[in-house]
This record gives C-alpha cells, structure tokens and sequence, in this order.
C-alpha cells in the first residue's frame, strides 16, 4: 500500500451539498420548523410505500421508489437549510460555530476521524 493509498483513508470523508438561500419566503422559526416535520413525514411515507408498511400494496420499483425517497429527503434538507438561514438572520446564531461543535462531538463519539 502507498503513501498516498494510506493517507486517503485516513481522509475525513464527507458530503458537501450546497442548497440555497429561498429569497421569495419569509419564514419564520416555528413555521420552519412546521414545515421540517412535514417534509420529514413525506420522506417516511415515501419509505413506507417503499417496504410496504402503510398497508398499500408495494407497486413501485425499488429504483422509482429510491428516486422518490432521496427528492423527500433533499425536500428536508433543503428545509433544514432554510431554518438554519432563519437562525443565523432572526436571531444571530453562529452556525459555523455550531457545526464545528457538531463536528467535534461526530469525532469525540468515534463516528468519523
């Protein structure tokens, strides 16, 4: 094994998706946060239909029904976003600051490197 070989899997590995601003919303905390537990339901409809727990028959392939469970789960991350814009803009929360500490806690835990 190389040098390089070793060192890349060492590597933090993460994803980097980047969702924008909504600038033709208002949003406040608690309808953001509203709207988060919405999307979050659809995404686990969505999976439900998927492994047949909301009693209807499976009548999707598992190909269509991922399609459908990753635009559910983009659906909440773009809402998360949003509530962490509503956070920073309405009430001065220092994101970077939290995520470090989020970070740091991932490490601490042994999640990730």
């Amino acid at each position: 094994m190389t040098t390089d070989s070793k060192l890349s899997e060492k590597m933090f590995i993460s994803k980097t998706i980047t969702l924008p601003r909504l600038n033709r919303l208002r949003p406040s905390l608690e309808g953001t946060a509203l709207k988060i537990m919405e999307e979050s339901g659809e995404l686990a409809q969505a999976i439900g239909k998927l492994r047949g727990l909301s009693g209807e028959l499976q009548c999707l392939e598992e190909e269509e029904a991922m399609q459908m469970v990753a635009r559910e789960l983009v659906d909440v991350a773009q809402t998360a976003v949003t509530m962490m814009f509503v956070l920073e803009e309405q009430y001065g929360i220092d994101l970077e600051a939290i995520l470090k500490e989020h970070l740091t806690k991932l490490r601490d835990k042994g999640y990730c490197d």
